[in-house]
């Protein structure tokens, strides 16, 4: 067996994802948020499966990923294990269930990891999380960072806009991602800033970087899996790319359907009994 197969068989593990950015393989992360996408997404040897709060918009309907709660996070996450083998699952930890001090963040990332079974968590924001970071670390909970735009500051920012072109804003971000590391992150997303920013905080640290919309200056690449399916249609940011046009596939086969109902060409005689 070559070793490139190797290491497609090989389970991810936070070890794998620093190994992979020490000789330059770049890592490739898809979200899922139920077990029949997850199995597809880790077949197809995607490294890191994301249980993102982005199943508010995607899954729910709604406008922003601020109202998810832990328990739907943790539905969501315990469906996503059930479908993987190989790939790290790291499951989201949602609006105010970290924030409000270091034993609730503890709490929440236990629950994540104990509950649902997910294999490392994520948070949104820098220096003012380090603590939290910190304590679930040291208590063994592998810690993903997410900078730039953090979706679930939304309100806060008022625009889905580019983050840190200015520079005060670059420096801050910089600073946060060296911070991060410093806490014990294993890993940091770094989303909707620009392409030079991204190389410099991928070169100033350690651990993986991994952008979304942020170059390909990076250690890795997140969309989410329903944006980049073409399944998830209400926008289409500039970042991402459509692999499928998985909502158009779907509703000519529901037509079908519906036309072979009416007509009587469904069922037939073969699948019938």
């Amino acid at each position: 067996m070559s070793s490139q197969a190797e290491r497609f068989e090989k389970k991810v593990t936070t070890q794998v994802l620093r190994e992979m950015k020490a000789r330059g393989e770049k890592i490739a992360c898809l979200t899922a948020y139920d077990c029949t996408m997850a199995g597809l997404v880790d077949a197809a040897g995607i490294d890191v499966i994301l249980v993102g709060d982005s199943v508010a918009m995607v899954v729910q309907g709604l406008d922003t990923t601020v109202t998810v709660t832990l328990e739907h996070m943790l539905y969501h996450a315990a469906l996503v294990r059930r479908g993987v083998e190989r790939a790290l699952v790291v499951g989201d930890l949602p609006f105010m269930s970290y924030q409000v001090n270091v034993d609730d963040a503890l709490r929440s990332a236990g629950r994540m990891v104990k509950e649902a079974g997910v294999e490392a968590v994520k948070v949104e924001g820098g220096e003012v999380v380090c603590e939290a970071v910190r304590r679930m670390v040291r208590v063994g909970i592998p810690v993903m960072g997410h900078l730039g735009l953090t979706p679930q500051s939304i309100h806060s920012f008022g625009t889905y806009k580019v983050r840190a072109r200015e520079q005060e804003e670059a420096d801050t971000l910089l600073r946060d991602a060296v911070l991060l590391e410093e806490a014990g992150a294993f890993a940091i997303v770094i989303e909707k800033v620009p392409s030079e920013l991204a190389k410099e905080v991928a070169a100033a640290v350690q651990v993986p970087v991994i952008g979304i919309g942020a170059g390909p200056h990076v250690d890795g690449q997140i969309l989410v899996s329903h944006d980049m399916l073409g399944l998830y249609t209400r926008f289409h940011p500039r970042f991402v790319r459509r692999y499928g046009s998985v909502a158009k596939d779907m509703q000519d086969a529901f037509c079908r359907y519906k036309a072979d109902v009416r007509s009587l060409e469904f069922p037939n005689s073969d699948e019938s009994y």
